[in-house]
């Protein structure tokens, strides 16, 4: 493979969904998905008029660019629930089938749908609920809530297999998202039929939001939103993504505001010279103390670096110093880095965001030109 990036340090911004348009209070939760041809879509919650909360009606939207991000199509609605919230997209590039673009969503909490673009994203297939997977977990964990990622989900090689990581809640406090634990679905037949993973030890506080991404050895790594008190992402590993996970660790290098965090490969060793995973979310220089009210810590949306397979983050780089939020990363097909993410304030209060942004830049705008791609 070969991989070239822009000589010069790059950062584009572009606002894709702005509040009080059409009708929505918000527009929260972004999720990308960029697949084999190139197609950048950018899915996100469209929050109704009434209870600003996880629970108040809302829409699955999106929009797409067909020129790496340069323009956008206008939005499209591809799922309105009347009577709560549309949340959680979850969004899986195929490598065998460039057109394609899975993607996985909930209503209401206690439904999970799955739904498929065969045409980069003009058009989809008829939602099909899938939350049967999720009652298998019952005998073990009786939820109350249930949901996906948040973010893309991830494919992984070679054998091909869609791997999801949820999160499950008995729905006792805390907005009903807590107490709670964390898991996987996956599928091996191209997402026709989907299968529980373990749930993972709880070891640490309430983790929900989880991303995955494929380590170099082919394991799979998750980076776990958690609310203990260390203030650390949680991670856990396991040689298949499905089961035998180590016991939850925390991670020194980066911090846990108590966000939805986001994780993706940038590059594989053997196959681009170099192994690098990128990882975003908020982490202000000043830190809240541990009792205080967490979405106050939601700013200094920041991009890390790793060259050794998380183990150490050696670069790190504000990409929004204001009010920030949610973010999902994405790789283009031409190597732009790609980060959807929630910016800006509507009333002044941090959890009515402004906008759906989506920034794109390059590896020597986020490593001050210290690092650069090589042809291979």
């Amino acid at each position: 493979m070969s991989t070239t990036s822009c000589s010069e340090p790059n950062l584009l911004k572009t606002d894709l969904f702005t509040a009080g348009e059409d009708g929505y209070i918000l527009y929260r939760n972004p999720c990308l998905g960029v697949n084999g041809n190139g197609v950048i879509h950018v899915f996100c919650e469209a929050r109704k008029e009434g209870p600003s909360s996880d629970w108040a009606e809302s829409a699955l939207v999106m929009r797409r660019s067909l020129d790496n991000g340069v323009t956008w199509e206008p939005k499209v609605t591809l799922s309105h629930n009347p009577s709560g919230p549309t949340h959680n997209a979850v969004a899986i590039p195929d490598k065998d089938e460039p057109a394609v673009l899975h993607v996985l969503y909930g209503h209401d909490y206690n439904r999970v749908f799955y739904i498929k673009t065969a045409d980069d994203g003009a058009s989809f297939s008829e939602p099909i609920d899938i939350t049967y997977v999720f009652e298998r977990f019952r005998s073990e964990y009786d939820w109350k809530v249930i949901a996906t990622g948040i973010g893309h989900g991830i494919q992984l090689e070679p054998s091909g297999r869609l791997l999801v990581p949820v999160w499950l809640s008995l729905g006792v406090y805390g907005g009903r998202h807590r107490p709670s634990v964390v898991s996987v679905i996956y599928s091996d037949d191209g997402g026709l039929t989907w299968n529980r993973g373990e749930i993972l030890s709880d070891y640490i506080v309430n983790p929900s939001e989880t991303q995955a991404v494929q380590l170099a050895d082919g394991s799979v790594l998750l980076n776990i939103r958690n609310e203990s008190p260390l203030r650390r992402r949680a991670y856990a590993i396991s040689k298949d993504g499905v089961r035998r996970w180590s016991e939850p660790q925390f991670d020194s290098g980066l911090y846990e505001p108590i966000c939805c965090g986001s994780i993706v490969r940038y590059t594989l060793g053997r196959r681009d010279g170099k192994d690098r995973i990128l990882f975003c979310n908020p982490d202000p220089p000043e830190k809240l103390p541990e009792r205080a009210d967490s979405i106050k810590n939601r700013h200094h949306l920041t991009v890390k670096l790793s060259y050794d397979e998380c183990r150490t983050w050696s670069v790190s780089k504000v990409l929004e110093e204001g009010i920030s939020g949610y973010s999902d990363l994405a790789v283009g097909r031409d190597q732009t880095i790609l980060c959807a993410y929630n910016r800006g304030t509507s009333n002044g209060h941090p959890f009515f965001k402004k906008h759906v942004c989506v920034a794109r830049f390059n590896l020597e705008w986020l490593t001050d030109g210290r690092d650069r791609l090589r042809d291979n």
